[in-house]
């Protein structure tokens, strides 16, 4: 029997986590919070699919492609938190599959332009401001709402 799938995204220059702004992000890299989640999610009974896009297309391409898929999203839509309508709507195709949003820093404690996002409505949770321990924190929420803390 296989494990319910949550999906971790990770939205543009991400990638460059250690290197990029450390004062605000840290220095964690990407495939240090990838190995956070993956040991989270072995504690917690659930599978991660872990990935990162420059573009908002191939975000929007993951999200349809999860549709009866995954049990749960784990999503750090990064700028496109703030711009996109399509990633919005792709994630409204996933129905009643529960939504966590993640953030490493806080932006509505960041530039005004920052205080929106098109995730929120759509998420449960949010977590922001907790470096990269909001993601384990996301995955754990997730996966309580899936029955399986």
């Amino acid at each position: 029997m296989s494990l319910p799938v949550i999906l971790v995204l990770n939205g543009p220059n991400l990638n460059k986590l250690g290197l990029r702004e450390p004062d605000i992000y840290g220095h964690t890299t990407l495939n240090n919070i990838e190995d956070m989640c993956r040991e989270a999610g072995g504690r917690l009974g659930v599978d991660i699919e872990f990935r990162q896009t420059n573009h908002e297309g191939e975000m929007v391409d993951w999200i349809q492609e999860a549709m009866g898929k995954v049990a749960g999203v784990v999503i750090n839509a990064a700028a496109y938190t703030h711009t996109s309508v399509a990633i919005h709507d792709a994630l409204k195709l996933l129905g009643n599959v529960p939504i966590a949003e993640v953030h490493i820093s806080n932006p509505k404690e960041r530039e005004e332009f920052r205080h929106f996002s098109y995730i929120e409505p759509l998420a449960f949770a949010h977590f922001v401001g907790h470096g990269a321990k909001g993601y384990v924190m996301g995955v754990e929420a997730v996966a309580e709402r899936l029955g399986k803390s």
